[in-house]
């Protein structure tokens, strides 16, 4: 039988990316970065429905690429990323602090969680407007 599942997974989210700058987790209801969290679990889920992803358990490289306007970066790469890899890992392992408010989307997991992360990549482009686009991929396991 031969394997037919996606390798890597890519998409785009318009907007800005959740940054992770505080203690707090950005999965409480109602934190400042609610909006772009689900904006970016909406778009990771449309992207798994599509190609048929399931969850990575093994090594993975993530990509980010952001689009914003000349002279308006946003937050440093490190809070970009560290948003982004909290909000596409699997959320199980933070279900203490209530996630009933994420719906559906709480379901949403690209990978299990960052110990799994090998590789980071991170590039800013010019655009007119603030958009990003997010890659993650399976590498071969570490021997």
């Amino acid at each position: 039988m031969q394997e037919t599942r996606a390798l890597a997974l890519t998409f785009e989210v318009s907007g800005l990316p959740p940054v992770r700058t505080e203690a707090l987790s950005i999965f409480a209801a109602g934190h400042r970065q609610a909006t772009r969290v689900r904006a970016l679990l909406a778009a990771a889920c449309a992207a798994a429905q599509r190609t048929g992803w399931t969850a990575l358990t093994g090594p993975v490289e993530i990509d980010l690429t952001l689009r914003s306007p000349p002279g308006h970066r946003t937050s440093d790469a490190s809070t970009l990323l560290g948003g982004i890899c909290a909000v596409l890992a699997d959320k199980k392992r933070i279900a203490t602090i209530g996630l009933a408010h994420l719906g559906v989307l709480v379901d949403v997991a690209l990978y299990t969680d960052d110990r799994q992360i090998r590789r980071l990549s991170y590039t800013e482009e010019p655009a007119a407007e603030f958009s990003y686009q997010v890659r993650v991929a399976e590498l071969p396991p570490v021997v």
